[in-house]
Formats: C-alpha cells, structure tokens, sequence
C-alpha cells in the first residue's frame, strides 16, 4: 500500500475509527465517543465501572514527556517497552491521545545511536535492558492504520528501523542472526527459574553491557520473537510508505528470523521453546516462553497443535484453572509459596492480556472463552486488580498494591470479548453469549468508524445487532457472527466449549439454523447477497421486524 494511499480517508482504516488529525483529539478524551457497556448483573457491572476508574486514573504526565500516557499503575510508576504501548492500544476507544502519546514518548526518548528506552517512570528513563515483549513496531503500525496517522507512521518507521540495527549491532555478538538476552529484565520476567542466578539488569544500567557469567550471552527466542513480528509489521509500514524495495527486504528479513528461531530454539522432544546459553546448551525451564511465541505468530498451525496438546492446552503443565501460569506446573522449577512480582509460576495478567493476540488466530476460541470466564470471575471476587494470581486456586498474590492498569484491561476487554462487539482488523465481531452474567439484559454500543455505531442488544435467548441505521438482524444460541465493515455478515462461528445449536436472522433473509461443534466456522458468504434494510431511527429501544 502506497504512502498515498495511506493518507486517503478509508483507504486503510476500514472498520476503525475515522480519520483524526493531531489537533482533533482533544487530551481529555471530548471528541471520542466511548465505548458503552450496561448489563443487569450488578456484579459485573460494578467490577468493569472500576476497571474503568483504574484505567482512567493510571493516565498520567510523566517527567522528560508532556503528554499524558497509561502507566502500569500498582508499585510501577511508569510506563514500560514490553506492554506500554499494547495496553494503551487496547484502550485506545476511550483515549486515543494517549494511545499514541504511549508510542511517542518512546521516540521521543530514542538515543541517538538508536536504542529504545525500556521504560520511562518518575525517576528515570531507563536503559539498563531491552525488555520487550509485544513489538513496539506492531502496535505502531496497528494504531496508525486505526487512526490514518501519517506522522505516526513515519515516525514509528524511522524510529523501529534505527531500533531493530541498534540490536543486531549489541544484541547479536555471537552472529547467530537471533537476539540475545543478557539479563533478567530483557524479558520482564522478574524472578523467574529461567534467568536463576543471573543479574537482573546489565551493569552500569547499560543494555549494551554483557554481565559477567560464562552462560552469557544467551539465545532467547521471546526476544527474537519480537524482532520477528516488528519486521513483520516494518514490511508493511513500508509498503503503506511506498517504499516496496524495502518491504521486500523487511519480509525476507523476518522469515530468515523465523527460520533461526525454529532451527536452533525449539525442541521437538519437549514441544518447547528454550535460551540456548554461549555452551550452545537448552536452559530447560518451561515457561511463559511459548505463550510469546504464540503471541508474535512464530508457529505455523501445525506445529501449535503439537504445542497446544502437550504443552498450553495441557491440564498438567500449563493449562491450569486459571491459565496461563508462568511456569509449567509440572516442571519442577515451580516457585512455591507465590511471592509478589513473580514469573515463577503465577498466572500473570500481562499474559492474560496478550491472549487475545493468539488463541483466536490459532482457532482456539472456544477454549479462549473458558479462559476469559476464569480470569473475569477471578476479578470479581477479589475487586482489588492486582498483577498475579494462583493459577490453581484463581487467589490474587498478597503484598503487591491495587490497580494495576493490566488487570483492570483484561476486565474491559475479556467483557466486550466474551460477550460484545468488537473490531477485529477488517472485521466486525458480534460475539453473542446469551445466559451469561456479562449479558444479562446487556447493551454494547462502539463507535465502529465513519460515525456508526455498532449496538448489540440482548434479550432472553440472543440479541439484535445493528450497525448504524442498519438492522443486521438478530443471533439466538452462543457463537460469533463476523462482518465487514458495512454488515455484510461473512460467517458465523462457535465460541464455546460445548456444540452449540445456533438461529441466525438476517434482516431480509430467511432464518437459518447451524450447529456448530466448538471453534467450527460456517461462511456466509456465498448465501449473503441482499436483503440487509435500512432504520429510520437509533436508539436503544429499537426493535426487530417480525421473523
């Protein structure tokens, strides 16, 4: 996509917010119609209206930037490379400002030889680690088709560019190609078995400083997976900037990642991915490892089947009551009794955030429901938002603070997943889930780009759904219904874990009656041509022509 046509309104965005100019997004919010969510379950209700005063009140200014950014909230306060800027995207629809200012303000602190901040919070801007997780590079390139921001995307083009050679210039002495780890905090996973008995950070909280141990430097496949998936995202945000030679280039870079990635980190013999340390030996701790790598797309369909059955989708190793612990609860490096700020086996709301960037992709939603209902229940019964929880027990870990901008995101988002409407790239995701407590007497409203607004409406046995002034029609049974941009439906798929029997009524069309078994999809295209009609009016009171 040529830079030209980046900057055409709709050419990019499609079922996203409309264009918006610098000037336009007010700091306060004013101009962006937020989402609205209300359901008869006052439980719910009130855990997701304080997940939202969480997220509300972590929006803070932060010394060396002047614009307003989500911080992590709880004992961190700053704003840290690895979730930063995916949690701020995540909230964009109510504060697109500062989802872009939870970019920016890591160009803008960019050194000059090219190295990233690993964080900004109120005593300094640090450097002492690369930690990253989610690639900066992505969420750019997400948002800035999101929102048709040119500069964004310059910005974070050149910015990335200078990123990803300031790695392969410190972060590849061994010329292996793969990125490596010196350091605990490269990865953000605070006293984890993985990193036992290294140092936390690089000396002289220099990132280029390789500590001391004969086991250094490591071959990390979580860090090369990001370096993956960011020139992924570089290829096409140099394809959207006209310039193709290079997205060519980033492209074959990234699939050469990948390949290395398969090649030396992963063992067939476990179904996992491990550090390779300088003695070119695995360091076998099963960790939160492969839910990256899962995250950033490393693993064809394939190979995540063979993962997923001996490994993520196992009762026995990861998954828990409550998934995903961080560590495999089978592998005898488990860290027990669970303290405070632990990688060491607690199921960690940054990792229960970062599902939604992998188990729909990899057509696991309907076990992806099981875990958003273990994650919301879990909230709820506690209500303080902390960062960790007892994957057995679904326990938050004492001796942390409150209101912790992770948490309160899993509980905004796994609401309008589990049970709302929400934008899926070029798609429009209705996700009907009647019986359910985030559902009961529910209503969804979400500014769907072009000044529409997608509504769901819930009565007894499924809910009506419109799109603007249109009536897309109505879903009885549990399951997903995707359109495009304009409603035109494209197919229906089931979300739960047990077979569903599902009446779909498209306004204009005759009634159509599926059963799907869990994570079945049935396209609608081929029998959807015409029939959608138009509504005089909007309003939450509307209601369905006779079936």
């Amino acid at each position: 996509m040529h830079r030209r046509d980046f900057l055409k309104a709709g050419a990019i965005s499609t079922v996203i917010p409309a264009i918006r100019t610098l000037g336009s997004i007010a700091e306060n919010g004013s101009s962006v119609t937020t989402p609205f969510f209300s359901t008869s379950d006052v439980q719910w209700q009130r855990a997701y209206d304080r997940a939202l005063g969480i997220l509300a009140a972590n929006v803070r200014v932060l010394p060396r930037f002047p614009r307003p950014v989500l911080i992590e909230g709880a004992e961190y306060a700053g704003i840290w490379q690895e979730c930063g800027p995916h949690e701020a995207l995540v909230y964009r629809h109510f504060r697109p400002d500062v989802a872009r200012n939870s970019h920016m303000i890591f160009f803008a602190l960019q050194q000059p030889d090219g190295q990233l901040p690993a964080n900004n919070t109120r005593s300094e801007t640090g450097f002492g680690q690369i930690q990253m997780v989610v690639p900066i590079a992505a969420t750019a390139w997400e948002l800035a088709q999101a929102t048709d921001d040119s500069e964004l995307l310059e910005t974070a083009y050149r910015a990335c560019t200078r990123w990803d050679a300031w790695l392969m210039r410190y972060r590849n002495t061994r010329g292996t190609g793969l990125i490596e780890g010196f350091c605990t905090y490269d990865t953000g996973m605070d006293n984890s078995p993985r990193w036992a008995g290294l140092a936390p950070q690089c000396p002289g909280k220099d990132a280029r400083r390789l500590p001391q141990d004969s086991t250094l430097p490591r071959l990390s496949p979580d860090l090369s997976a990001t370096v993956y998936r960011a020139r992924v995202a570089l290829s096409a945000m140099a394809d959207a900037l006209g310039k193709q030679s290079q997205a060519a280039q980033w492209q074959e870079r990234a699939e050469t990642l990948r390949s290395l990635i398969m090649q030396r980190l992963y063992s067939s013999e476990d179904a996992a991915f491990y550090d390779l340390t300088a003695q070119n030996e695995f360091v076998r701790v099963r960790s939160d490892i492969l839910t990256r790598m899962c995250g950033e797309h490393v693993v064809d369909a394939k190979t995540f089947a063979t993962i997923w059955g001996r490994q993520l989708g196992n009762s026995r190793a990861f998954w828990a009551p409550f998934p995903f612990p961080s560590i495999a609860l089978d592998d005898p490096t488990f860290v027990r009794p669970i303290p405070p700020n632990s990688w060491g086996g607690a199921s960690q709301a940054l990792t229960a955030l970062r599902a939604g960037r992998w188990l729909d992709h990899y057509d696991r939603s309907a076990e992806f429901t099981h875990m958003m209902r273990q994650w919301c229940e879990a909230l709820q019964r506690d209500m303080t938002f902390s960062q960790q929880m007892d994957p057995l027990t679904g326990e938050f870990t004492r001796g942390g603070r409150p209101d912790y901008s992770p948490a309160a995101l899993v509980m905004y988002d796994y609401t309008w997943r589990l049970a709302g409407v929400r934008e899926a790239g070029r798609e429009l995701h209705w996700n009907v889930r009647p019986g359910y407590a985030a559902s009961r007497n529910a209503v969804f409203r979400l500014n769907a780009g072009g000044g529409k607004q997608a509504e769901m409406h819930y009565y007894g046995k499924g809910a009506k759904l419109r799109l603007g002034t249109l009536q897309l029609g109505r879903v009885e049974g549990v399951a997903r219904l995707a359109t495009d941009s304009q409603g035109k439906p494209l197919y229906l798929q089931s979300i739960d874990v047990t077979p569903q029997r599902i009446e779909l009524q498209l306004t204009g069309l005759p009634r159509q009656h599926f059963t799907l078994p869990p994570n079945a999809r049935e396209s609608l295209t081929a029998n959807v041509t015409t029939g959608l009609q138009y509504a005089p009016e909007i309003g939450p009171g509307w209601e369905m022509p006779p079936a």
